[in-house]
């Protein structure tokens, strides 16, 4: 994945079949190699809770350097909500602490998607 809508067609082909709301992360060296792509919290048809705790955790077991985030949107529209960036902002904080940056962070449904960083929001 060399380009943002690479990732972001990996991403629809991974998550937009999902019946309800699913909130992965792909986790990368320091060279943006992929170390491993994971579903960290499943949710309802239109939320998931998402624990910047486990977050942080999970990077650091990865060794990871960088972090893109994704989740579906079952309803098909693509547009980030409120929540969406709050929880980005929480997280990009928080794993600023240990630093591991945050590069991106999709919204995908069927049809479309979203990346925060492409609107200027990361």
């Amino acid at each position: 994945m060399t380009a943002p809508t690479d990732v972001a067609q990996f991403l629809q082909l991974a998550l937009a079949q999902e019946k309800n709301e699913v909130f992965s992360a792909i986790f990368l060296n320091n060279k943006h190699k992929v170390l491993s792509f994971e579903t960290l919290f499943n949710g309802t048809i239109d939320s998931s809770a998402v624990y910047p705790r486990v977050v942080v955790q999970r990077a650091l077991d990865c060794n990871a350097a960088a972090i893109i985030f994704a989740h579906n949107h079952p309803s098909g529209c693509s547009e980030p909500s409120t929540a969406d960036r709050q929880i980005t902002k929480r997280l990009k904080d928080a794993l600023a602490l240990i630093d591991v940056r945050v590069l991106d962070h999709f919204v995908v449904s069927r049809s479309s998607y979203v990346s925060l960083a492409e609107r200027g929001w990361l």
